[in-house]
């Protein structure tokens, strides 16, 4: 039993219980947000060791990093120190997008190292795999497909990214309106190829109930794939991409009738003034489904420093409804990320999150601003430290910047705001 057939029979199971205490809400208001499909609980039966956590509606923005070999950095051991780097920096989710060295076992590595949950895309391995065999990426069949998808889901992925969505129709919606960028998503890129060189239907579209059967089968959450993302913003919210998502609302319905966990992927390159617009639509089409949002990023100029760029659009799209960030390190456009990246990456879009949670009334949100806020007038600068989203860097900024001052920083020294105005308002003043 998946945990939404569960939910809809009103079954509260172990992980809603576990998720629910995460969020500080009842197990019950939790089943209830799972049973309508505006939550989902990714947590395959075999990946052991997960600790439960819910993405959706009413609840803490969630925050993905992904890691993975390619090619030219195929190392195990670096994408293991990836993920352990991502966990301390608050990640709650990774993707492992592999596509370089024996990519079975790091899967296998990575779904076993982490205690939260691990999406794939197991399009990917079926492209290297069929090259590895000598033959044209084109050259891979449905059965290919589904094979990959099983081993992902077989292994323990708590969630696959699938690109369902990427039609002949869809496909023929770009060719006639034209685009600055085309396809950027890898996953969309290699199933047009498919498409057009067959001129055949998506098969994961075609045959999506076989998808679901497999998806039920080890509780895997299926999430919609957005192949038509734009991938600058000049191409953001046209017709190809709301066509997709018009389809991808379709089969959000048909999930949940065979008890399958379902969200939704989103952009993407996003001006600034359409990222309300793009949560709003994706809710409305797509029925409340959970909004996994890649940044977005608001403008295609910053490389370098694109997890600034991420941020913004993440906080904003997810005070409007987005439930899931994608991070964005540092490195996007220009290379695979380091450690740093990676810590950089997560922090970014956990600011991002926590300023959306704020916003959203999340429990707990306000309640850790305060918190620092008294401990600043206070100049307790341990509190402060602790507090941080980051206190590794704090503390060592801390430590640094004011080795010869424990009271006050070196900003203000002797003219601090908060001792001053202490004096003459009386209220209570401890220095550190």
């Amino acid at each position: 039993m998946t945990q939404l057939e569960a939910a809809k029979k009103g079954i509260v199971t172990k992980e809603m219980e576990e998720a629910a205490q995460l969020e500080k809400i009842t197990p019950e208001e939790l089943r209830e947000k799972i049973a309508s499909g505006e939550a989902v609980l990714p947590c395959n039966v075999n990946h052991k060791g997960i600790r439960p956590m819910a993405v959706g509606k009413g609840l803490s923005t969630k925050v993905n990093a992904n890691i993975g070999t390619s090619d030219a950095y195929p190392e195990l051991e670096k994408e293991l120190e990836k993920l352990s780097v991502a966990l301390k920096a608050g990640a709650h989710s990774v993707m492992d997008l592999s596509t370089g060295g024996d990519i079975n076992l790091v899967r296998k590595k990575i779904i076993e190292a982490s205690p939260v949950m691990v999406g794939t895309v197991p399009l990917y391995q079926v492209l290297v795999d069929t090259q590895k065999k000598g033959k044209g990426m084109v050259e891979m069949t449905a059965d290919d497909i589904f094979a990959g998808i099983e081993k992902h889901c077989e292994d323990g992925a708590d969630f696959i990214t699938v690109h369902c969505g990427v039609t002949l129709e869809v496909i023929q919606e770009l060719k006639e309106k034209g685009r600055v960028m085309d396809i950027v998503s890898r996953g969309g890129s290699f199933i047009t190829a498919w498409m057009l060189h067959h001129q055949k239907q998506n098969p994961l579209f075609e045959q999506f109930d076989r998808l679901l059967d497999i998806a039920k089968k080890y509780d895997v959450t299926l999430s919609l794939g957005d192949g038509l993302r734009p991938g600058c913003l000049a191409d953001a919210t046209d017709s190809p991409q709301i066509k997709e998502l018009i389809i991808l609302g379709g089969l959000v319905k048909r999930a949940r009738e065979a008890g399958v966990q379902v969200m939704v992927e989103g952009p993407g390159h996003v001006p600034l003034d359409q990222i309300e617009a793009n949560m709003k639509l994706e809710k409305t089409l797509c029925h409340n489904a959970p909004f996994y949002v890649l940044g977005p990023l608001v403008t295609d100029v910053a490389p370098g420093y694109d997890h600034i760029t991420s941020a913004i659009g993440g906080a904003i799209a997810a005070s409007a409804g987005a439930d899931f960030l994608c991070y964005v390190t540092p490195a996007e456009h220009l290379g695979l990320p380091t450690v740093e990246d990676v810590k950089e990456g997560v922090i970014a879009a956990r600011i991002a999150a926590h300023a959306a949670d704020l916003v959203k009334g999340i429990k707990g949100a306000w309640e850790w601003d305060l918190e620092m806020a008294k401990a600043r007038k206070k100049l307790d600068w341990q509190k402060q430290i602790e507090l941080s989203i980051d206190p590794e860097k704090a503390g060592k900024m801390r430590k640094a910047k004011n080795e010869d001052s424990q009271e006050c920083c070196t900003m203000c020294g002797k003219f601090c705001a908060y001792k001053l105005i202490s004096e003459y308002l009386g209220t209570t003043f401890t220095g550190c």
